[in-house]
């Protein structure tokens, strides 16, 4: 795969990326990251 999971991220056996908890999906294209992150509430 080009993109590797990060944290909170899961991987299947055909390269499928999924999220393994609820949040944001945040990309990092310099580490080729992909990662979910808790989304902050607005107050």
């Amino acid at each position: 795969s080009k993109l590797h999971a990060g944290d909170n991220v899961g991987i299947g056996r055909d390269w499928t990326l999924f999220a393994l908890k609820d949040g944001v999906v945040q990309f990092d294209k310099a580490r080729r990251k992909v990662a979910v992150v808790e989304a902050v509430a607005a107050v």
